[in-house]
């Protein structure tokens, strides 16, 4: 697999309490949390949001089959563009991992048609993550229930479509919870949104959440093999129906 770790990259430099957690940027953990749990398995690359083209020309898409996206205060900046790049690549089969604030993305919103508000947010909040859909890819060798320290609460109702496939719920120390593991399918193409990982908090440290991350890229990524031309197409074969 070819997977690439995109980051806006601007509040790791902006603000210590960021800084403080991930000095070197979101992107170089979640590149290190792949490689420990991927191996040889995936070549990771980073594209950041202050290189040309948002680091995701035709070039680097193309070449692409999962594609992790993180961003929060400067995603209004990517540019249109791009943004229609990257959605017609998922539509013709690359995975997207859409990570806790990129939810309201833009990219997020081109794809799922929703605007991804929360009804409200909590910082500092411990989390349960619950697994709900037991069996799963994503969730193999993962506990049950995983727990966060210290988060960020995101509350219902979230401004998102019915998930095709609902793996996690979060329940905070408030009472409130979320859906906060999300599988959608979008054309050929297969979508995660993952809400913990909040910038003030080493959660992407956590093993449990490395393994989910690394399960949701495979989980993602196209099948080694492309489906027949008439099946990609939308086309039947000939006599479909005696063939069914």
């Amino acid at each position: 697999m070819n997977v690439t770790v995109w980051n806006e990259f601007y509040e790791e430099k902006k603000f210590p309490s960021v800084s403080s957690v991930y000095p070197d940027g979101l992107h170089v953990v979640l590149e290190q949390a792949l490689a420990e749990h991927l191996g040889p398995e995936a070549d990771t690359r980073v594209a950041l949001q202050e290189e040309p083209e948002h680091g995701l020309s035709e070039a680097v898409l193309e070449a692409t089959d999962v594609l992790l996206w993180w961003s929060h205060l400067k995603d209004d900046e990517v540019g249109d563009e791009v943004v229609e790049r990257v959605k017609r690549r998922v539509l013709d089969g690359m995975g997207l991992l859409i990570l806790h604030s990129a939810i309201g993305s833009k990219i997020a919103k081109a794809l799922l048609g929703t605007s991804g508000q929360m009804t409200g947010w909590r910082h500092g909040d411990s989390e349960l993550l619950w697994t709900i859909l037991p069996g799963h890819e994503i969730v193999s060798g993962v506990p049950n229930p995983v727990v966060i320290p210290a988060g960020e609460m995101y509350g219902e109702p979230l401004d998102i479509p019915a998930p095709d496939e609902l793996v996690f719920i979060s329940s905070y120390q408030g009472g409130e919870v979320l859906r906060s593991g999300c599988g959608f399918h979008r054309g050929r193409g297969r979508i995660f949104f993952f809400a913990p990982g909040h910038e003030e908090s080493p959660i992407y440290f956590q093993p449990e959440i490395r393994r989910i991350l690394a399960n949701a890229v495979r989980w993602a990524a196209p099948p080694a093999q492309p489906q027949p031309r008439s099946a990609r197409q939308g086309e039947y074969p000939k006599n479909w129906w005696v063939q069914a």
